[in-house]
């Protein structure tokens, strides 16, 4: 990457690439490569000069320069893909770039990787032990049905308890989230409910809206849906003719279910 440079990393075949590079940025950003450089290092001599030595690496050409640009002082490079993000991922973890990893993680739990397959993300994180940003995704992964996600090859890398670990918080949340689906008394509609014998019946809206909301929730246990206008406006079609003013009549008691289900533990 620069002529001045004091070591050759050269990408794998069939279409190697040199990559002129420094030793004290490699030394500074990696304890790998600190401890590399201690030991004795051959030397060829080429014309009365030492020339810099070369040194094989398993990355191609692609991911090794993306990999450096994370560590030199020069714009980051743009990873867009997760094929790209797991190659140099991968590349960070195993050279011990703490730095180039710090980036990485920032870019993991992106949105336009998050939202595109937060599934995926989720199993690059747990591949590469990163617990933190498995945490901030596998939130990210309750706005989908986990078992009709994408399957990828990202998934082969990861355990059985961390898929296990998210499949039990969807579970755990949906089994929560539904228990609080209780309409109290309050909650009437003039026309088509009312207390018969000392038993309170609710209106219709809130009978389709439970049944539909309970099969919601069973696979993807957030508010997003279920609070949605065009969710709450199939109710109101459900109901009688004066259902759609007790749903707006009701509005505090749907911020407070709203609130208590986005208040349940929702990560791993």
């Amino acid at each position: 990457m620069a002529s001045d440079a004091d070591l050759v990393l050269r990408s794998c075949v069939p279409n190697p690439v040199d990559y002129r590079v420094h030793k004290c940025i490699l030394a500074a950003a990696s304890p790998f490569f600190a401890h590399m450089f201690e030991l004795p290092q051959p030397r060829d001599e080429c014309m009365g000069e030492p020339s810099a030595p070369i040194v094989d690496v398993s990355e191609n050409a692609r991911t090794l320069e993306m990999l450096l640009r994370c560590v030199y002082p020069v714009p980051k490079p743009t990873i867009d893909t997760f094929e790209d993000l797991a190659a140099v991922l991968e590349a960070a973890s195993k050279y011990d770039l703490i730095s180039a990893i710090d980036h990485l993680r920032t870019l993991l739990v992106a949105p336009r990787f998050v939202d595109a397959d937060p599934v995926r993300a989720y199993a690059i994180a747990c591949r590469f032990d990163l617990e933190a940003e498995a945490r901030v995704v596998s939130r990210a992964t309750l706005r989908v049905r986990v078992l009709d996600a994408p399957l990828s090859e990202d998934l082969r890398h990861i355990s059985a308890f961390a898929y296990h670990r998210l499949l039990a918080l969807h579970s755990q949340r949906a089994a929560a989230a539904q228990e609080l689906l209780i309409v109290p008394d309050t909650v009437k509609c003039m026309m088509c409910n009312g207390t018969h014998y000392g038993a309170f019946y609710p209106p219709r809206w809130w009978k389709d809206y439970e049944a539909r909301a309970r099969k919601e929730l069973a696979t993807c246990p957030t508010s997003d849906v279920i609070f949605s206008m065009a969710f709450l406006n199939e109710s109101a079609r459900a109901g009688c003719e004066r259902c759609a003013g007790s749903i707006l009549d009701a509005h505090w008691f749907l911020q407070k279910l709203r609130q208590s289900i986005d208040e349940l533990p929702d990560t791993v």
